[in-house]
């Protein structure tokens, strides 16, 4: 078994030796059995290790690409048509594209391959079997669609995650940095130049019952919620770090988030906006019962657990990413910790994450200050822009520290 507390996908090998850089940190196969001292050194290595591949330029040998296309939208299918006939044509590598495309009208792949018959041993297709037991026979993943999207291949890899290239064709778009518009340009850059990627933290959360059985474990990449779903009690949650006591919520429910999923639910519930590359865990109340509970960031080093005691007047519901809703009964708890399995996404400019924060949220947009200069008359104008260009507009005697024009008392 690796003995490593981080695993990406062999294609970072070609820039670093990650598995003898990861090996050096740890020597357990299981890091929640480390000291609190040995995983603080743990994470601040991993997080050494993300910065060094963020830094490097990534030259990857492309293979096979795998397509994700947006669900329930049908003319996406014609666009992941032209982009799979583009990739086979221009690149001839091997694309595989959703199974339920394999016999769709519209994607129509008997006509692809009836017309260009080299094309049958270059498109395949994939199912989710593929992405969870051989997730490294796929060299890059391409995503047609928006952030949910892109959280759809989180859910499908849930251990080691390819590179994830995302194109913007939904509703939101701070996951999705590249124009499909021109994904010909993009594309052709990735396969001559190479990468860069930001490797983004996902959470392990681990649902046991209240014997201490652990029922599964979900690896996400924006979030955990648990709420109180249709009870109409507010939910009691014990919130645990590292084994202690933090505090006990009474609230709507809670939301775990990482810095990718500071930008949804949490930022509606008024959590912080933090930086892809803040190694940081959210913590973000659900309409608290108390004002003074306000969000806040722990280190990505804790070990968080979210009990519902047995004194609780109901049950809860856990969600990961939006899916595989559960639900906790009392005695039940959830433990979240920074992942195994980081979600790496190819960068598309050094500022992206302002670029994206800016475009989707309109952050910190405004009407700049004017002058007010256009309420001048014509004849008062004309005054103004010959003051304002003379050389002794602005005497000696006046005030330094404003722009302003009065005359001198009379003595």
């Amino acid at each position: 078994m690796n003995p490593t507390p981080c695993f990406v996908h062999t294609k970072f090998d070609e820039v670093l030796d990650v598995s003898k850089a990861l090996k050096a940190l740890s020597s357990s196969d299981n890091i929640s059995s480390l000291s609190h001292s040995r995983l603080v050194k743990t994470a601040t290595g991993v997080r050494e290790l993300a910065k060094r591949l963020g830094q490097a330029n990534i030259r990857i040998n492309v293979r096979s690409v795998m397509v994700v296309t947006k669900a329930r939208d049908n003319s996406l299918i014609y666009l992941t048509r032209d982009l799979v006939y583009w990739l086979m044509a221009t690149h001839n590598v091997t694309v595989y594209v959703d199974s339920k495309l394999e016999k769709s009208k519209r994607f129509n792949s008997h006509g692809l391959v009836k017309k260009h018959p080299s094309f049958k041993t270059l498109l395949k297709y994939w199912d989710p079997d593929m992405t969870n037991n051989n997730p490294e026979q796929f060299d890059l993943v391409i995503t047609l669609g928006g952030d949910g999207t892109v959280l759809y291949v989180g859910g499908l890899f849930q251990h080691i995650v390819p590179p994830v290239m995302s194109f913007s064709l939904g509703s939101l778009g701070f996951l999705t940095n590249f124009r499909f518009e021109y994904y010909k340009k993009h594309i052709s850059r990735v396969f001559e130049t190479g990468i860069n990627v930001n490797l983004r933290m996902r959470f392990s959360c681990s649902v046991h019952d209240d014997t201490g059985k652990k029922l599964f474990t979900r690896h996400v990449l924006n979030e955990i919620v648990i709420d109180r779903g249709p009870s109409p009690w507010v939910s009691m949650l014990e919130l645990y770090g590292n084994d202690s006591l933090l505090t006990v919520v009474q609230a709507d429910g809670l939301i775990l988030s990482t810095p990718t999923g500071s930008t949804a639910y949490s930022l509606s519930a008024g959590g912080s906006l933090v930086h892809p590359e803040v190694a940081a865990m959210s913590v973000t109340p659900i309409c608290p019962h108390t004002l003074s509970f306000r969000p806040m960031l722990l280190p990505d080093s804790m070990v968080l657990r979210v009990n519902l005691p047995t004194r609780s007047r109901s049950t809860a519901w856990a969600s990961f990413d939006g899916r595989h809703r559960t639900q906790l009964f009392p005695g039940y708890y959830v433990t979240v910790r920074a992942s195994q399995f980081p979600f790496p996404t190819i960068v598309s400019s050094p500022t992206e994450y302002i670029d994206s924060v800016s475009r989707t949220l309109k952050w910190n947009v405004r009407q700049q200050q004017k002058p007010f200069e256009h309420l001048l008359s014509t004849p008062t104008r004309k005054q103004y822009d010959d003051d304002t260009g003379s050389e002794d507009y602005v005497s000696k005697d006046e005030d330094p520290e404003f722009d302003i024009d009065y005359e001198e008392p009379n003595a």
